[in-house]
């Protein structure tokens, strides 16, 4: 299971590092009026694989870790650490979920829109509710910024 927790934490680096990608390209596309080029697909479906696997490895946490469904067995009275456990259990689950299925919606709406302004704009819409979300529920203080240094 350390495993699994080491490459979840990883993977964690590999969407933030996406996620700016994405973002820029998105926001400068739109701002700059640039044509929609196919770098500017391959990264809403790169941003997207990234949270998938990234989303896997969550379930596979939440199912069989000890922060996912175990943590509705654990007794009331161990206070503060029950609050950190059920933000892994509750949270951040719930609010990850949201923030890949934006990452999708944001990704198929550029494809579908006509004009190259309109594939950014919707891009950076979705991407940057999207990446505000992945912010507020990263576990920033639980876990190691960079695991195994």
């Amino acid at each position: 299971m350390e495993i699994l927790v080491a490459l979840h934490n990883i993977m964690r680096w590999v969407v933030v590092i996406l996620s700016v990608v994405a973002l820029v390209r998105a926001y400068r596309g739109w701002l700059g009026k640039r044509e929609w080029v196919s770098s500017d697909k391959k990264i809403g479906v790169f941003f997207g694989a990234a949270m998938d696997t990234q989303m896997l490895l969550g379930i596979i946490l939440w199912i069989f870790g000890n922060w996912g469904i175990k943590a509705f067995e654990m007794p009331v009275a161990e206070g503060a650490s029950r609050m950190a456990v059920l933000f892994f259990a509750l949270d951040h689950a719930l609010i990850m979920v949201v923030a890949v299925v934006l990452v999708h919606i944001g990704t198929a709406m550029s494809r579908k829109a006509q004009e190259a302004v309109n594939k950014h704009k919707r891009a950076a819409i979705f991407f940057t509710i999207a990446v505000l979300l992945i912010l507020v529920a990263v576990p920033w203080t639980q876990r190691p910024l960079f695991p195994g240094l």
